[in-house]
């Protein structure tokens, strides 16, 4: 096919004379025209009224046949006046196309890019007020038709409904209704009219002509299979359409042209490859369409370096890593068909100092692959007089080997880093910045982003003229910086869209009219034309910087989810590098090089992360997420500061364990005991002490601020200390210390605010508070609109106070508001920097570049955020914000307190509340407590239940507590199954219902008759003594057995029936378990009961105050129940000096221990001599079949200090003698039969 046009376009002069034939000039009436021919078809060149409006620089210098073709339909198209739509593949071919006919034939363009925000007044006109006074501006489709340019409307398929048929009027008829009352009409019903009136009487009836020239040409994707909105029919019916897509035949021919350092089969086997990946067997696997438009990149990336292994270029630009295993092997197989064989290659870089270039925008860098040297001159934004690198950045293998593919990416496009949060992508940006010298423009994405947030943002000025403020992305454009996009997989895939051009081309369209354009285009048309600078931008001309570069940053993409935001469309904008987490070794060492002479205990904590890491249970790769990089380093600063630090305690913190899912919990506790890590904290009393300005909470001491004339700010509560509450006050204060930014997760009223509010207090420092909501905006955040004098002013928000005066921000309900909105907070606590709704941007302290100026906020050295949230999941209403944010944090769980702990601070909001009452409203709500995290209730009562509670009895004692209760139970009246729980923990802990009836049974008082003497006993003269032997009492296998302790299930007997009995407890027996023996403690206050049970053996510890059961397993020391084994158990309780422990006597073995059920701590008791006691194992041993027990009764003394075994038949007697720690053994005349304890000195024995 032959293309023939004119040599007025410089960029063609060059083609091959088969391609180009020069026509002669014609005279149309009376001016001469050119024409351009392609074969049969040719259309004339006019001249234009704005030809810095016409594309310049997209024509090649040598069109394909493919191109050729298109170019001549499109030229078809246009002399038949007939609109267009070009449909294909994503990526940047289809408006290249376009926009090569444009330049072609000289038209000037108006290029609209569709989003979701597409609205109809972007499209027609759009209202401004100027001085007060409401103006229509034209927008691009009115400027296009009245003026006759071509109209691109580039991602039909992301508008929303119905607002597209605006424009089918326009496209059907020429027509169109303006809303400053105008009326667009067609050429020919204008000229008509125009031949019976005059020009003035048109323009008085607002009549306004189409230009006959004015063309629509609409890009978009096919729905489906791509997302987006389906074409409207009308909409679609108006448009000659044509699909648009590379030829295989046409590629391998150029390529094989322009890239002449590959090789033809490696070239023809990359792209069979290629090509394979978009095909629809490839679409029946369930694979990601290939961006294959973006091939002219890869070609350029190989061309550049040619030892360059074609793998690396398709994981690139297709990232499989991260796609499925199935979609893995589909990818590998179909490369292994073709050859392309993924090879290891080690690339190391280095930017060369002091090398002198012709362009100032460019570093020379030195790329060496498996050993092959290349030199390349890579953008920078300035000369690399001295190369300097990140001071947070520590090399390691990996990571350089991540940066040296972000420089060969560097070198031809813009590129993505996928990874999970922590992995390292932002501290990577930031070496490579500083290798290269570029200033960097953070911009936080999030889901409610729209595109006049990424390109332009609608202000209004002092005086209430509307205007439009330019932004990060359009300043980093102008400026040369690198533009960073963190949260990528946060943001709508239709408002990515907008910045497709300026990806793709370095060209785009603001809403004010204002073109960006790439440099070296922007220079053709200022030399063409002659113009200068201000000339340019009084025609709204921009040029992009030639260093202006964008890196996104993203996380992996979740595989379950349905909505994958790594969408074909998005891929054909970027080159990608996933990046995984560090090995162990890689991350030893980062932290090892950061944190300085790390802590021994470091290495459990990367055994522990790197074991979440690897497991194939996906609740346990969830919570690894909490264990990233940045999470790691913080905990080694921590153990390192203060090396006495549990890891338990760290790591269950760092995941708050005590929120996960019970399944998920145990899981992890697996993990924790796998890798050797116990809880071994011990319980240590904590205190608060503020002396001479310096504040200790228990071993932990920080100076106390002086704030000045800030004090007003400083907190000032009544706050009760409890352990709990201090233990997490300490551990707030040692995060403070190293620097870190804190965030309390608990339930609702357990008092995250009291703590914060507290901690703040005893520090002396200012509080700025603010409270999140569904409505909070990233706006609203940063700015709070007042109104002043009738105007609107907008005012510092508590987070700008904060930064600049350095006072702590307090952010509540941060669960409240939406995760995309909370989520800009992440660039400001991880580098100090955020980017505020009114331009001005905050910077940290340490930025040497940071100027105070009005563009410029610095942040003060002490500000700090603490950040309040409820725990997630049901039945909390908020967002998962730990999920999302919580690695950037410090977190620390506030849960309830413990009993003790609940009583002693009730009784300090209600003294006059009977201590009684206290702990029956603790118990109840506790138990309330635990079914809510069994999952048995849904709500999870608090203690701020608790404190209203005792509050109201305190101050009105008549009410009664089941009247009290009804202020917080009344929610459930119409709940009959919660109410009937209710009920049944009322009845359980002794509360009475104002609904039941209490009724009274006790047993019948029967008097006794009046004593009467009956006779007298004398105790004769002392004739004979019985004969003492004593031994000394001593202990031997000391060890300690695993205690198991749970909340014990009683019940109050007294709630609905009024006896004797006072309660009654439920221990956790089946059916094969034997009560054997029970005792008391000898202090009746303790409240505790022992019971020994068989089968197994085991000793029970009943705490009847804190209402807890321990459980000792004793097993392990009695022969099994198959070998007929039947013990015979009988314990007593012992006071000091062995308080807490029971004496444990088994009949049948002969065994006798000492066993504290409290801590697991059991001896065995000897008290024979050593002669003794060796031949009572032996005669065991040898007659253990025949020979029975020696003893089986014993009697305890109510002092708990003495124990008296009994022989078999009396006929021994045995005094253990805790007190003097002695053993008296009485062989009496006669055999007892029975005895009675008078006291601690006295017994009556009863002989046959």
């Amino acid at each position: 096919m032959l293309l023939t046009y004119f040599k007025c376009y410089p960029l063609l002069l060059n083609l091959p004379r088969n391609i180009i034939s020069v026509s002669a000039k014609y005279c149309d009436k009376g001016e001469f025209k050119e024409l351009v021919k392609i074969a049969n078809v040719s259309k004339p060149i006019f001249k234009t009224k704005s030809p810095h409006l016409v594309p310049v620089g997209y024509l090649p210098k040598i069109p394909n046949q493919s191109l050729i073709r298109h170019l001549q339909w499109i030229m078809k198209k246009d002399l038949l006046k007939q609109d267009m739509f070009l449909i294909g593949l994503p990526g940047p071919l289809r408006g290249r196309i376009i926009l090569q006919y444009l330049e072609m034939m000289h038209q000037e363009v108006e290029y609209v890019v569709l989003s979701r925000d597409t609205t109809e007044n972007d499209l027609k006109q759009r209202r401004e007020i100027v001085e007060g006074t409401a103006h229509y501006i034209d927008q691009s489709a009115v400027r296009a038709a009245i003026e006759g340019r071509f109209l691109i409307l580039d991602g039909i398929e992301k508008v929303e409904r119905n607002v597209l048929p605006v424009l089918n009027n326009l496209l059907e008829n020429r027509e169109m209704q303006l809303e400053d009352g105008r009326f667009l009409i067609a050429p020919e019903r204008y000229d008509k009219l125009l031949s019976k009136h005059s020009k003035k009487v048109l323009d008085d009836w607002k009549l306004v002509r189409v230009s006959e020239d004015f063309r629509v040409v609409a890009l978009g994707l096919p729905v489906p299979p791509f997302k987006g909105n389906p074409l409207d029919p009308p909409f679609r019916s108006r448009f000659q359409a044509r699909f648009v897509q590379l030829n295989f035949e046409d590629q391998i021919s150029e390529f094989s042209d322009q890239h002449y350092k590959i090789s033809k089969d490696a070239l023809k086997n990359f792209l069979s490859a290629c090509y394979t990946f978009v095909s629809n067997e490839s679409a029946a696997l369930g694979l990601p369409k290939f961006p294959i438009e973006n091939l002219y990149t890869a070609l350029e990336l190989l061309n550049k370096f040619p030892n360059l292994p074609m793998e690396c270029v398709i994981k690139w630009m297709y990232p499989y890593s991260v796609l499925s295993e199935e979609a893995q092997k589909a990818v590998l197989h179909t490369l292994k068909t073709f050859a392309v064989n993924p090879q290891k290659s080690r690339t190391n870089v280095k930017v060369i100092e002091n090398a002198s270039g012709n362009n100032k925008f460019s570093c020379p860098v030195e790329f060496h692959i498996d050993g092959k040297k290349t030199v390349l001159h890579i953008l920078g934004h300035k000369q690399c007089n001295r190369v300097t690198s990140h001071p947070n950045f520590i090399p390691n293998p990996y990571h350089d080997s991540i940066l040296a593919d972000m420089f060969q990416t560097h070198a031809v496009q813009d590129f993505c880093i996928i990874g999970n949060k922590g992995s390292g992508k932002s501290i990577l940006v930031k070496q490579f910045a500083s290798l290269l010298n570029y200033p960097v423009e953070m911009v936080m994405l999030y889901k409610d982003m729209t595109a006049r947030d990424l390109l332009q943002q609608r202000i209004t000025d002092d005086k209430g003229n509307t205007l439009w403020r330019p932004s990060q992305f359009v300043k980093a454009a102008k400026e040369g910086k690198l533009l960073v996009l963190d949260g990528l997989h946060r943001l709508h895939s239709s408002t990515l869209s907008v910045l497709q051009r300026l990806i793709h081309d370095r060209e785009t369209q603001l809403y004010d009219g204002t073109r960006l354009l790439r440099h070296d285009r922007y220079n053709l048309i200022k030399e063409k034309f002659r113009l200068s600078d201000k000339d340019m931008e009084d025609r709204k001309l921009i040029p992009v910087h030639p260093s202006f570069r964008i890196i996104a940053l993203a996380e992996s993409p979740k595989l379950s989810s349905k909505d994958i935001w790594m969408t074909p469309e998005l891929m054909s904008m970027f080159l990608f590098h996933v990046v995984r987490p560090l090995s162990l070794q890689e991350e030893k060492m980062v932290i090892q090089n950061l944190v300085g002479k790390t802590h021994e205990k470091i290495d459990l904590v990367l055994n522990f992360a790197h074991a979440l890491r690897s497991s194939k249970d996906e609740a346990l790769q969830s919570v690894s997420g909490s264990f990233s990089t940045r999470q790691l380093i913080r905990i080694a600063r921590r153990l390192s500061s203060f090396p006495n630090e549990s890891v338990y305690s760290l790591l269950t913190q760092a995941c708050l364990l005590k929120f996960l899912p019970e399944l998920t919990k145990q899981a992890v506790e697996n993990v924790l005991e796998g890798c050797g890590i116990d809880d071994l904290q011990t319980s240590i009393l904590r205190d608060i002490d503020v002396n001479e300005g310096k504040l200790c909470i228990g071993s932990t001491s920080a100076f106390v601020s002086t704030p000045g004339s800030s004090k007003v700010k400083v907190p000032e509560i009544i706050f009760y200390n409890s352990q709990e509450h201090l233990e997490v006050m300490e551990a707030m204060l040692q995060d403070f210390l190293l620097g870190e930014h804190l965030l309390l997760v608990g339930n609702q009223g357990v008092g995250k605010n009291k703590i914060a509010d507290r901690f703040l207090q005893l520090l002396n420092r200012p509080r700025e508070y603010i409270q999140l909501h569904r409505d909070t905006t990233v706006q609203s955040l940063t700015q709070q609109p007042t109104v002043v004098d009738g105007k609107i002013v907008y005012e510092d928000s508590p987070l700008l106070r904060a930064v600049q005066l350095g006072h702590i921000l307090v952010v509540d309900e941060a669960d409240k508001a939406p995760t995309h909105v909370t989520s800009i907070l992440k660039a400001l606590v991880e580098s100090g920097e955020m980017m505020l709704s009114d331009g001005r941007r905050i910077v940290h302290h340490t930025d040497a570049n940071s100027q105070a100026n009005s563009d410029t906020v610095i942040m003060h050295p002490d500000f700090r955020m603490i950040v309040l949230a409820n725990r997630p999941g049901f039945p909390f209403l908020g967002n998962d914000f730990f999920a999302t944010l919580g690695d950037i944090f410090s977190c620390h769980a506030v849960d309830n307190p413990t009993l003790e702990s609940e009583i002693s601070m009730l009784h300090q909001y209600g003294p006059q509340v009977p201590e009684y009452i206290l702990r029956k409203l603790t118990k109840f709500f506790g138990e309330l407590r635990y079914m809510s995290d069994s999952g048995l209730i849904s709500y999870p009562y608090s203690t701020r239940e608790v404190v209203n509670v005792v509050k109201h009895l305190n101050k009105y004692p008549e009410d009664g507590i089941s009247h009290v209760l009804k202020n917080v139970f009344d929610f459930d009246n119409f709940s009959l199954e919660l109410k009937e729980t209710l009920e049944g923990l009322f009845e359980k802990h002794g509360i009475p219902s104002e609904n039941q009836t209490i009724k009274i049974k006790i047993a019948d008082k029967f008097n006794l008759p009046k004593p009467h003497y009956k006779a007298e006993w004398q105790v004769e003269n002392i004739s004979d003594c019985w004969t003492i032997k004593s031994h000394k009492l001593y202990c031997e296998n000391i060890c300690k057995l695993p205690v198991l302790v749970q909340n014990l299930d009683f019940s109050d007997a007294r709630a609905t029936l009024f006896s004797e009995q006072q309660s009654y407890y439920q221990l956790p027996l089946n059916d094969n378990n034997i009560p054997m023996d029970m005792t008391a403690s000898p202090n009746l206050n303790d409240g505790i009961i022992y019971v020994a049970t068989a089968n197994p053996v085991s000793l029970f510890k009943i705490d009847t105050v804190k209402t807890l059961l321990s459980c000792v397993n004793l097993s392990g020391y009695f022969p099994t129940v198959r070998s007929g084994f039947k013990p015979k158990i009988n314990i007593s309780a012992l006071s000091s000096p062995y308080d807490g422990f029971v004496f444990f006597h088994e009949t049948m073995t002969e065994q006798t221990f000492l066993v504290n059920p409290s801590n697991g701590i059991m001896n065995k008791l000897n008290f024979f001599n050593v002669v003794e006691e060796a031949v009572s194992k032996i005669t065991r041993a040898v007659y253990s079949k025949s020979v029975q027990s020696n003893f089986e009764l014993h009697l305890g003394f109510p002092s708990g200090k003495k124990i008296l075994l009994c022989g078999k038949n009396g006929s021994k007697l045995i005094l253990l003698d805790f007190h003097t720690n002695q053993s008296l053994h009485v062989e009496p005349q006669e055999n007892i039969k029975q005895i009675i304890v008078l006291d601690e000195t006295s017994l009556i024995l009863r002989g046959e």
